[in-house]
């Protein structure tokens, strides 16, 4: 009977979930996983004297949890995941922030909470979970007033910027500004308020920049460098193009790459940059052609979709997807300037995993097949 009943569920979930983005998402987790493998092993062996494996078994428990969490989150009834969106959002925003009152600083930064067992970074799992409040407020019933509904998602942006800016953290703020932005223009906002906005953090930022030089004067110096590099240290970004030429098509082989030994954080933010130099541009472009492809079934199912709460919670996770990848290979390849942002999937770190596991599996549920979406 058990065994019946488990085979139900079973065929049920392979029937209504997409088999094509599934297949991708596994495909980066285990791609992860492999890279993590070559890119760590000499830094937790002979920079730190652990284990050569230490750093991959860690990546590998966390690729294990966060696979879980993501076939857990896509198994779970559409309707009754949309019915939970407004308190998964405030358990994450109430991480977010209590990160200035218990968080661990990192080189000048405080953006971590201390579990013991890892440091969490709550912004990634707050991620996801802002793009489906946005699009919550935004098919909000009892507002008929959109403008009413654009003011308040705005409210809700400017929360979370003002807690990153503190920490501080530009580039999650600005990757959750272009987010929320193409959230808020699928739902159909004039590009007027977008400009408006746009105009308003420029103007803010820059107030930032020159009102509190001591904290937001790296900021300043990264862009100076990035416009002129004789006025700076271009090390990292220019070390790390130097890989990717370096690499070429086919790459250096597994292993035989020095970028990983000689830049700091090479196995989380200059992961594009590692790949490319031991197994080539290649393999570089098929990576990124899989997040494309993902964001385009997800958005191919946007048009299918009746329901507005999806077709703009999809829109938005798949802006999210596309233009985190979109920053963190721009850094990657100089065409940007330097800031701390991983690539999703495969970067090393918990916190990156199950920010994407979260993304995947919600992507994973509200793409099943139609039949199925209400059961």
């Amino acid at each position: 009977m058990l065994e019946n009943s488990l085979k139900f569920i079973f065929t049920n979930y392979w029937r209504s979930i997409d088999k094509k983005i599934l297949l991708c998402f596994l495909i980066l987790f285990f791609l992860g996983l492999f890279f993590s493998f070559s890119s760590t092993s000499s830094l937790a062996g002979e920079r730190l004297n652990k284990e050569f494996y230490f750093f991959f078994t860690k990546h590998l428990i966390f690729t294990f949890l966060a696979v879980t969490i993501m076939i857990l989150i896509s198994t779970f009834k559409t309707n009754l995941l949309v019915k939970f969106v407004v308190p998964l959002f405030i358990i994450s925003f109430a991480l977010l922030a209590i990160v200035p009152i218990i968080g661990v600083e990192v080189k000048g930064a405080k953006r971590w909470i201390d579990l013991y067992f890892f440091r969490l970074q709550p912004i990634e799992i707050l991620k996801p979970f802002f793009i489906l409040m946005t699009a919550k407020i935004l098919t909000f019933e009892k507002f008929q007033n959109p403008q009413i509904k654009y003011i308040l998602s705005f409210m809700l942006l400017g929360s979370v910027v003002i807690l990153l800016v503190d920490q501080p953290d530009l580039g999650q703020s600005i990757l959750l500004i272009g987010s929320w932005v193409g959230t808020v223009f699928i739902s159909g906002v004039s590009l007027i308020y977008i400009f408006l906005i746009f105009l308003i953090f420029s103007i803010l930022l820059s107030s930032l920049l020159f009102f509190l030089p001591e904290k937001f004067g790296y900021i300043i110096n990264r862009l100076i460098t990035f416009f002129d590099p004789s006025q700076g240290d271009k090390f990292q970004s220019s070390s790390a193009l130097d890989a990717i030429k370096l690499g070429g098509l086919t790459g250096q082989g597994m292993g035989e790459g020095i970028l990983k030994d000689s830049v700091p954080e090479a196995h989380t933010d200059y992961v594009i940059a590692v790949i490319s130099e031991e197994y080539g541009s290649l393999a570089t472009i098929i990576i990124l052609i899989i997040f494309l492809y993902i964001s385009f079934r997800i958005i191919k199912n946007c048009f299918n979709q009746d329901n507005k709460f999806l077709k703009i919670s999809l829109s938005g996770l798949a802006t999210l997807l596309i233009f985190q990848t979109f920053i963190h290979a721009g850094v990657n390849t100089n065409l940007l300037p330097t800031t701390g942002m991983t690539l999703p999937f495969l970067s090393y770190g918990g916190s990156s995993l199950i920010g994407s596991a979260i993304l995947a599996g919600l992507v994973l549920n509200y793409t099943k097949n139609k039949s199925y979406l209400y059961d």
